[in-house]
């Protein structure tokens, strides 16, 4: 288990780095737009550009966000359980959004390759799009392997449910 949690730490720094980088682009992007629009002429294609940044920022950040517990927990009813129940709940709750994104990875690593064939473009500026989109598919399959090393440890005691971790 010590083994997974290596891994996707250091995957999570790698991601959170890549993250970081897109979004000061996308700000420096913006800023840049809005300065040469005042003063000569909008970039082309910014618009285009910030959507790739963005898609990246945010799936590259969502394994992240778990590895944290950065997102919200709607826990009105459960902290009513008993411990057993929470994890149990807890348990179903990760296994079920593993699947889920494990799901959307396949298809969307399916979409890009079919993007990747026909050798279709972005339409502004004209450029290949289908690395954004295996993008999106690493960015989903990261968070389904940090649900499923959740999953796990939450089983083997190694971690406790999110509400305990606070």
């Amino acid at each position: 288990m010590k083994m997974l949690r290596r891994i996707s730490s250091l995957l999570n720094r790698i991601f959170i780095f890549v993250a970081s980088v897109a979004l000061v682009l996308m700000m420096l992007l913006g800023f840049g737009n809005v300065l040469l629009r005042t003063f000569w002429k909008p970039i082309e294609g910014t618009y285009e550009l910030i959507g790739y940044l963005g898609s990246v920022t945010t799936v590259l950040a969502i394994g992240y966000a778990q590895i944290r517990k950065n997102h919200i927990s709607v826990d009105i009813i459960t902290t009513h359980y008993s411990k057993r129940w929470r994890k149990i709940v807890h348990g179903v709750s990760y296994l079920s959004t593993a699947v889920f994104f494990g799901l959307a990875s396949w298809q969307t690593t399916l979409w890009g390759n079919v993007v990747w064939r026909s050798g279709e473009r972005s339409e502004t500026l004209r450029i290949i799009f289908y690395p954004f989109v295996y993008i999106v598919a690493l960015g989903f399959a990261f968070l389904t392997f940090i649900l499923l090393v959740d999953f796990i440890s939450l089983f083997l005691n190694e971690s406790s449910t999110p509400e305990e971790n606070l």
